[in-house]
């Protein structure tokens, strides 16, 4: 195992398995899966199950009614593409190894079956369920193992794939720093979907950079020009406008979702988020 890999694996498992946070049975507990019914909203329910649809058709809050199960179905399934070849204090595909480690980890610790899916402009690895350790440092390695640059998110691809590939009804984590147009919908009446956004604040608070020279991760194309205020406000607002419409759309489809930045601790994120 590689230096950075097995520096994930001990830290995540410390975090999971240890008392950092007290000695919780997992970060997934409490989380109720399988949908039974629809009832009205009582005061002290969790707003994160309230059905918006339904409550907009009907002009008043209803929410979804799950049904424990024992053995959840855990799929970690992360955007590999070019993109995440970025970091000012890490790169995104290092704090992706990272999650995936907490919640490969979390799964086992709970008895619950893990397995993960690398993707980028097709699928490249898909690991069989397990409740084993070893899944979860092989899943790491394979994130930190795999080359991004020169492969482009096909995010449509990307959501078919899920939907045809992972059959039972899943709690399923998408990671991805979700730059693009994704409709995760048709999937989210499939499977209980956390979609987690990887970012680096210099992505979302760029300075202006002078005349410089730069690579397009993804395409490889080159740029050479002036990195000046005009064309930082531009991509801002290009921004802006894609996070807009992607937080939008998670909530119209009852995805939950949180962004977690390659400055955070991922532990304690998804810690708050999950429970």
């Amino acid at each position: 195992m590689r230096k950075t890999a097995k520096k994930i694996v001990l830290k995540t498992r410390k975090q999971v398995f240890g008392d950092m946070l007290g000695n919780n049975s997992s970060i997934f507990q409490g989380q109720g899966f399988e949908f039974t019914e629809l009832r009205e909203y009582i005061h002290g329910d969790d707003v994160r199950k309230i059905d918006w649809k339904t409550t907009a058709k009907l002009r008043k809050p209803f929410i979804k009614i799950y049904r424990e199960e024992r053995e959840l179905n855990v799929v970690v399934a992360s955007m590999m593409n070019g993109s995440v070849y970025f970091g000012t204090v890490k790169q995104k595909s290092e704090l992706i190894a990272e999650i995936v480690s907490i919640l490969g980890f979390s799964a086992v610790k709970n008895s619950d079956l893990f397995s993960s899916m690398i993707y980028a402009d097709r699928l490249y690895q898909k690991s069989k369920p397990s409740k084993k350790l070893f899944s979860v440092n092989s899943a790491v390695e394979s994130i930190l193992n795999f080359e991004p640059i020169g492969k482009e998110a096909d995010f449509k691809g990307f959501v078919d794939t899920l939907f045809k590939r992972v059959r039972k009804r899943s709690l399923l984590f998408i990671i991805s720093d979700f730059i693009g147009d994704v409709d995760l919908n048709l999937l989210s009446k499939k499977h209980d979907i956390f979609a987690i956004i990887v970012r680096d604040r210099f992505e979302e608070n760029p300075q202006e950079l002078g005349y410089i020279q730069l690579i397009d991760m993804e395409s490889r194309g080159r740029f050479e020009g002036s990195v000046d205020g005009g064309v930082i406000s531009k991509y801002r607002g290009a921004l802006e406008k894609n996070d807009d419409k992607l937080f939008r759309d998670f909530r119209k489809s009852g995805v939950r979702f949180t962004k977690i930045y390659t400055d955070e601790e991922p532990y304690i994120k998804l810690i708050k988020k999950m429970r």
